[in-house]
């Protein structure tokens, strides 16, 4: 299932759109007040001693640059709904594709959540833990200690056993050379786009129950 986005659909673009109409309307109302009055005055003025030109001329001026500030909105506008657009349409594009996601989350469905996670070198200790979409520690393990890349492959299941519901965790490697010092890790997880959710103006792929970002896909490979 897919949602894409429209200019025509977008709450945001349609209120911005009426706010451009009404402001061009009541700047139109406006200045056909103003001709109306400037047209009495000037059809009432004393010959004698004829009305200044230079405080309505600069009125005019004024109008004339409201409005052109309006149509350079309106303008600017129709670039951003026009680059939403294309946003969407490249967004659709991961459709299908399995994607490789680097903010350390996975999503847990059917009783299983898979990481892949890298250590730049050997440790004395490695630490995983697994949190929930709220921040509690739902599982901690030894990890691997050697350099490389390692899988951590979870059943969804607490430490008391509990199948906990699906959904997306994320996972934390923690680890420790001999002398105290960090090691540092990568953790990644990979999984298929089965749907782009475009109901906030920007496309967040859903990778079964969890929504990713675009700026968090470090890869994308056809299947």
């Amino acid at each position: 299932m897919t949602t894409v986005p429209s200019a025509t659909t977008n709450p945001a673009a349609a209120n911005a759109a009426a706010a451009g109409s009404n402001a061009m309307q009541q700047l139109s109302g406006n200045f056909q007040t103003f001709l109306t009055l400037l047209t009495t005055q000037l059809q009432n003025q004393d010959p004698l001693a004829p009305m200044d030109s230079n405080q309505f001329t600069q009125q005019l001026v004024q109008y004339s640059q409201v409005e052109q500030q309006i149509n350079t909105n309106d303008n600017l506008k129709t670039l951003i709904n026009q680059g939403s657009a294309q946003t969407g349409a490249y967004g659709v594009s991961y459709l299908g594709k399995a994607v490789t996601i680097a903010n350390g989350q996975a999503p847990l469905a059917s009783g299983q959540a898979i990481w892949a996670y890298n250590l730049d070198a050997a440790s004395a200790q490695t630490q995983l833990t697994v949190t929930d979409a709220k921040g509690n520690v739902v599982y901690t393990a030894a990890g691997e200690t050697t350099s490389g890349a390692h899988l951590l492959k979870w059943d969804g299941k607490n430490a008391g056993g509990t199948q906990l519901a699906d959904g997306t965790y994320k996972l934390t490697v923690t680890a420790k050379a001999a002398d105290g010092s960090a090691v540092n890790s990568t953790v990644t997880t990979t999984g298929v786009v089965s749907e782009v959710d475009m109901t906030s103006g920007t496309p967040v792929l859903m990778v079964g129950p969890m929504s990713v970002n675009l700026t968090d896909v470090a890869g994308v490979q056809s299947i």
